[in-house]
């Protein structure tokens, strides 16, 4: 194996700046990694590296670059002792994938394409990827397990349905390639530290950084988009996941991958869903005060629910989720209230 010359293992991070990918950058420097972050700001903020090294008292490797640059990766693969990767880098909003298909094509199967490319060339053939539960669409099995049937409903679930099946086409080239494809469902919450946390640009698109929003200050009221769903209140159901707890699934499929070659997909999930009204009472409770909301029309390419069966990846990889709803809440509105306007520019 591989090694810097600190004697870590070097472990290429796309999107590494971003809200998942600064947590898990976080968790492998406490976890003897070294990470070396791709990043190129479209959605994230240079000030989050800075944070990561004041949290881990580590300097952190960062790049600033796009995914889709086939030379930029040889080069940074070329200088870099890097024995895996874990690739986040990637457009993620549902509803914006139905008005953006081509953007979501290209950066999300584009980007893991040149990604797989770079990597088969330099001989570093181990990769974690960051999936999603919208793989299965809208399926009539709950909870929902990796043997599920995959009918993703909207194009951010195509995009990452066929980047699954390029790393798979792939992965069958060689046998030294070893994948794990983690199909997350609603990772949420923020590093305990408040130090880092989920500020997306624009208006949110998903559902708990508006809540933090709203609770701040910053939005006036929450659009819960269709409240004639089939489910306990008539508003969507989705199985919510700490976002350390997400972090700890990546190392836990990382070491996984050390030993077992091949394509291995899991759900990262609680397996426990909520509704977004119950997600709005138990922020309520973190935060203190009501929050003001109103319901919309229902938004295109959501589905009625979509919850998880995690019991692979407790039997396969030893992980299970730990925190719940109510720390979820508390972690997110530590960080939206000790940076209200989100990081600085």
């Amino acid at each position: 194996m591989r090694l810097n010359v600190a004697g870590r293992r070097s472990v290429l991070v796309t999107g590494g700046a971003g809200y998942l990918g600064s947590v898990t950058c976080a968790r492998l420097i406490e976890c003897g990694y070294r990470p070396v972050v791709l990043d190129d700001y479209s959605n994230s903020h240079p000030t989050v590296i800075e944070r990561i090294a004041r949290l881990t008292g580590e300097p952190v490797r960062c790049i600033r670059g796009d995914v889709r640059d086939g030379a930029l990766l040889d080069d940074l693969l070329a200088r870099e002792a890097v024995v895996a990767a874990i690739h986040f880098a990637g457009l993620k909003a549902v509803g914006e994938s139905a008005s953006r298909p081509f953007d979501y094509w290209d950066v999300n199967v584009g980007g893991t394409l040149s990604l797989l490319r770079a990597l088969d060339r330099a001989g570093v053939r181990r990769l974690v990827f960051s999936s999603s539960a919208a793989v299965y669409g809208q399926s009539q099995q709950l909870p929902l397990a990796e043997d599920s049937p995959q009918a993703p409903a909207n194009p951010y679930g195509h995009t990452k349905l066929a980047a699954e099946r390029v790393i798979a086409d792939v992965a069958a080239t060689h046998p030294d390639w070893a994948a794990a494809c983690l199909r997350y469902f609603n990772p949420v919450g923020a590093h305990p530290s408040g130090l880092l946390g989920e500020d997306p640009r624009g208006v949110p698109n998903n559902l708990m950084p508006y809540l933090a929003q709203v609770a701040v200050g910053r939005r006036k009221a929450l659009t819960v988009h269709g409240n004639d769903y089939p489910t306990f209140d008539g508003t969507g159901v989705r199985d919510y996941i700490h976002v350390l707890d997400l972090a700890d699934g990546h190392i836990a499929a990382l070491r996984h991958l050390q030993t077992n070659p091949g394509v291995h997909c899991f759900n990262l999930g609680t397996g426990a869903g909520h509704t977004v009204l119950q997600l709005k009472a138990a922020f309520e409770r973190a935060c203190g005060h009501a929050l003001a909301y109103r319901i919309g029309p229902r938004r295109a390419g959501d589905v009625a629910a979509c919850v998880a069966d995690p019991t692979r990846a407790r039997e396969v990889l030893g992980w299970r989720a730990t925190r719940d709803l109510a720390q979820m809440c508390a972690d997110t509105w530590r960080w939206q209230r000790m940076h209200p306007a989100g990081y600085p520019d």
